[in-house]
């Protein structure tokens, strides 16, 4: 039995205190406080790291706080186009969905595509029609809509430009965020979850990193696993997640240390904003990002546990 460790991610961007009431600066730790005991309550039951990471997003998923699933932000033409993905560390088994509408919980879609397709990646309207022949949970347009993600729309829409969620300042409120989750359980294996909106006012059907095996997910029993959050397409062209586990396997360098060298120094290098969390197989986790801030938290076996929204 080694230790076990989840720690989640909420997105990350500008993120600042000044802009934050009290009110929704308790809403928004309760509900990462909420996603990391969905996880770690699996792991202290000896569960699956794969089944915490799950847990912890779907958690995420179903609050409209986050720009995933319920909380999803809209696209030029009003829609919700989601993403997400699960990779498993212990074979390298993945599942991946993107630009998937009305689907409640996409991270299950991703999970489903894993475990019961011989697939990795599915898209619009094929994983939609795999998703009702699994069973997947739909909702109605009005699930995910909100006032406050519709004005940020207008804006973008007025502005002419593709924001991300967390770089459009309203004076009401601020509601933003890629969500993830990593994972190391007693066994030692490791898993990583991601799950997205997207960019407000995106268009022709633009996908992010967080669908993207070895870009916004990856996991490998042998090394870590990771999910990241900021502008997709640096950490596209940077395959940032994968880039992670190859400085550990092949250079011998700690998580910390290969996460820090990936952030705060090659993704810099591309106008990279954004960060990424990630355990390793010792049950060690870390939670670095280049940006104003991001909403994260950790708890592991051995006592420690830490909620943090600001740098």
């Amino acid at each position: 039995m080694s230790k076990f460790t989840i720690a989640i991610h909420g997105g990350a961007g500008t993120i600042s205190k000044k802009n934050m009431t009290p009110e929704k600066e308790a809403a928004y730790l309760k509900a990462l406080n909420d996603a990391i005991n969905a996880g770690y309550k699996i792991l202290e039951k000896n569960g699956d790291a794969l089944e915490a990471v799950k847990a912890s997003v779907t958690e995420l998923e179903n609050n409209i706080l986050f720009n995933a699933g319920k909380g999803s932000v809209f696209t030029n033409t009003g829609t919700h186009e989601m993403d997400a993905s699960i990779m498993d560390g212990r074979d390298l088994s993945a599942g991946a969905v993107a630009a998937v509408k009305n689907i409640r919980n996409p991270v299950e879609l991703a999970y489903t595509v894993m475990k019961k397709s011989e697939h990795v990646f599915l898209i619009g309207n094929g994983a939609e029609e795999f998703a009702r022949q699994q069973g997947i949970a739909f909702e109605r347009d009005d699930y995910f809509y909100s006032e406050f993600r519709y004005k940020q729309l207008q804006k973008a829409r007025n502005a002419n430009e593709t924001a991300l969620d967390h770089d459009i300042n309203l004076s009401d409120d601020k509601k933003f965020g890629t969500v993830g989750a990593v994972a190391c359980d007693a066994n030692g294996n490791l898993a990583a979850a991601t799950s997205t909106g997207g960019m407000t006012n995106k268009q022709w059907g633009r996908v992010g990193d967080s669908p993207i095996i070895g870009a916004g997910t990856y996991a490998n029993n042998k090394t870590c696993a990771i999910s990241c959050t900021g502008h997709g397409e640096p950490f596209i062209k940077a395959v940032t997640a994968y880039d992670v586990s190859c400085l550990m396997e092949y250079k011998g360098l700690s998580l910390e240390d290969a996460m820090d060298i990936v952030v705060n120094s090659k993704l810099m290098k591309i106008d990279g904003d954004g960060g990424m969390i990630g355990v390793d197989a010792k049950g060690n986790a870390a939670l670095i990002f280049n940006s104003e801030g991001m909403y994260r938290g950790f708890a592991s076996s051995d006592g420690s546990r830490e909620i943090l929204i600001y740098k």
